[in-house]
């Protein structure tokens, strides 16, 4: 860990817009003695809408002076404004457990990326429902635990799951081919990202890209989402496609889309680590 890591923090704010937030901040900032490296902000309308902020900044004895800077954001600039923030240090890196079943090109990837240093964040195992991908995954240095589910022991195998991630702050879902239930839903609230074959909410189901083939799309898509009770109908995180036409075998759909998918997922898992991501509701706002 560099020094400048160790004295990078994030913080993200939403509240309603009023006049003076940005001075707030950064006068907060400049009297800790902070120097603001970058600073993104989004609202909703011109006047009266939702108020979206992302800061960067650097700070001395950042480690040693955290608990003190968010006591005192909280009541000098946090209460006064209605705000609901988050501060992060980029030197606590965010712990990432990954679900896969045996479709392996979305894990792969993340997993390339990270041993290329592209993904900033501890991979901590990768948990399948079956043995396919343990040799790939294990040939990164990286642990891989097999939990079979199946209609008989999906309570079980959740709890299982649950318990194998704790301590983690992300899970990915890199083709995982199983629904999580609704109570593992539950204790990691915006904390699971998928990846899905299409712009949702299209061709939902088996075999998407057959479905695609047949109905003579000119597009092929994917989507990241995050992860919630309501199937694929998460807030969503990034999305990409490709253009196709008549001459495309379902394998050319399969690979091409692939391709986007195992990006599209890339892209929000790095974003979510980089802290870019706010959700509002339903939707985000992602800073880029």
């Amino acid at each position: 860990m560099n020094m400048t890591t160790a004295n990078t923090a994030r913080l993200l704010i939403t509240c309603e817009d009023k006049p003076g937030i940005v001075q707030a901040v950064s006068s907060f900032l400049y009297h800790q003695g902070a120097n603001i490296t970058a600073l993104d902000q989004y609202a909703t309308e011109a006047q009266g809408g939702r108020y979206f902020m992302r800061v960067e900044f650097e700070l001395e004895h950042l480690q040693t002076r955290k608990e003190s800077l968010l006591q005192t954001f909280a009541v000098n600039v946090a209460e006064r404004y209605d705000m609901q923030w988050r501060l992060t240090l980029v030197s606590d890196r965010k712990k990432v457990g990954i679900l896969v079943s045996k479709v392996d090109h979305a894990l792969l990837e993340l997993l390339w990326r990270h041993a290329r240093g592209g993904l900033d964040c501890e991979i901590t195992k990768v948990i399948s429902n079956h043995e396919d991908l343990r040799e790939s995954v294990e040939n990164f240095g990286i642990p891989f635990e097999v939990v079979p589910v199946n209609k008989d022991n999906k309570v079980e195998a959740y709890a299982k799951i649950d318990e194998l991630m704790q301590g983690n702050d992300l899970l990915v879902l890199a083709r995982y081919m199983q629904i999580l239930s609704e109570d593992f839903v539950a204790k990691w609230t915006m904390q699971i990202i998928n990846i899905h074959h299409s712009f949702l909410p299209a061709f939902v189901g088996a075999n998407p890209y057959k479905q695609a083939y047949e109905k003579g799309v000119k597009l092929i898509g994917a989507t990241a989402h995050y992860v919630t009770a309501d199937l694929d109908q998460g807030p969503i995180i990034e999305q990409d496609v490709e253009r196709v036409n008549h001459d495309f075998t379902v394998e050319q759909l399969r690979d091409l889309g692939q391709d986007v998918e195992r990006n599209v997922l890339a892209r929000a898992v790095k974003w979510h680590l980089e802290d870019r991501i706010i959700v509002d509701g339903n939707k985000t706002v992602v800073f880029q």
